[in-house]
């Protein structure tokens, strides 16, 4: 099967985050036909890691793609559409991994001389959960890459352009659960009960000057309410518990922690004003990609070398990305792929990954690991 009718084969079979079951599956069997040294599966739930290993001393370089789709309505009508209702491939998962595949098959075709490469095919991106289970998982502890790469395609930008970052290149990102416990009494009599309304609006209003949406700024921060949900449709009952929901993001790791203790020191203050029990929950906490000084050279040379267009963006996304831990952990650099001026934004109903991407990320990944492991 080629890449593009393998990218479209994963499109029309997407599955969400940590239900990859059958697309591991398809990826094993693609990657038996690369003859690997090693698969590994079962990495951090569903993941699967292909082992090129040259029996010689060398760098280890991991390559790193995600497997999962979200629940989102696929309204295309093209051929290789979603197959299950309310689930699809919009953030271009099927295309990241088939690019993978692909450099699998050029790896079989072309081994280098030297070292080790790895490919990683990463379970439950979207959730943020995934990247930690795999660098937790004792199957992976024993690799210890030198380098790790990863692309991500980017709507907006000219086809095959590659984008690259220096420092960061994707925001650090969580989100907080705010519980507040009052007490509930009857509506015509809410002085004999605790509400939490006025401290949810404090908490939001305070939060949001905190906020500043200037991607310009080296102190850039967005707070985003998400949810609220305060007591129930009785009309007779004036409510005594309040939950609400913020997604906090900003450039770096320290900035998140100072945005972060900010928000709790506010939340705090309100709660204890008002006479209510706070609990507070982190929840999908992606963490900024830091683009390696060394790493990033190895990407440009590969870049220039081969002659492809490209482009240094001035400010970090402000999306968050699952790769961000592995930056954390090791070299590494996360780059861009465009896919177009005109492609439909990540996480449409109507986007689709454009297949003249495959070739471009095929060649790209391998001339970075050919700049580290023939060098």
């Amino acid at each position: 099967m080629d890449l593009v009718n393998l990218r479209h084969y994963f499109h029309a079979h997407p599955e969400i985050s940590d239900q990859e079951k059958e697309t591991a599956k398809e990826i094993v069997r693609q990657l038996k036909q690369c003859n690997p040294t090693s698969i590994v599966e079962n990495i951090g739930g569903y993941g699967v890691m292909a082992i090129f290993d040259s029996q010689k001393p060398g760098e280890i370089v991991l390559l790193r793609c995600e497997l999962d789709a979200l629940p989102i309505r696929e309204i295309n009508d093209f051929e290789h559409r979603s197959v299950y209702e309310g689930v699809s491939h919009k953030c271009g998962h099927d295309g990241h991994m088939t690019t993978l595949l692909g450099v699998a098959r050029k790896i079989s075709c072309e081994p280098f001389p030297k070292g080790k490469v790895v490919l990683l095919f990463q379970p439950s991106e979207e959730t943020s959960t995934g990247a930690e289970a795999v660098l937790s998982d004792a199957k992976f502890k024993a690799i210890k890459p030198d380098y790790a790469f990863a692309f991500h395609n980017l709507p907006g930008y000219p086809l095959n352009h590659i984008i690259t970052k220096k420092g960061s290149f994707t925001a650090a990102v969580k989100s907080i659960i705010i519980k507040l416990q009052g007490k509930t009494s009857h509506a015509g009599e809410p002085e004999k009960g605790i509400n939490p309304a006025l401290a949810i609006s404090e908490i939001i209003k305070k939060t949001l000057t905190l906020s500043n949406n200037q991607v310009d700024r080296e102190d850039f921060a967005i707070v985003t309410p998400i949810h609220i949900n305060m007591g129930e449709k009785a009309y007779g009952v004036s409510a005594g518990y309040g939950e609400l929901h913020l997604t906090i993001r900003t450039w770096t790791e320290q900035q998140l922690d100072n945005l972060s203790n900010q928000i709790l020191q506010i939340i705090h203050t309100s709660a204890e004003q008002h006479h209510l029990k706070s609990e507070i929950e982190w929840t999908q906490h992606f963490r900024a990609t830091e683009n390696n000084d060394m790493a990033l050279e190895y990407l440009q040379n590969a870049i220039h070398t081969n002659g492809y267009s490209h482009k240094e963006t001035d400010y970090p996304f402000k999306w968050g990305e699952d790769f961000g831990l592995f930056t954390q952990q090791y070299k590494g650099a996360l780059f861009g792929i465009g896919s177009g001026t005109n492609c439909p934004a990540l996480h449409n109903p109507d986007y689709d990954f454009p297949d003249e991407i495959l070739p471009i990320g095929v060649e790209l990944f391998y001339a970075i690991v050919s700049q580290i492991l023939d060098s």
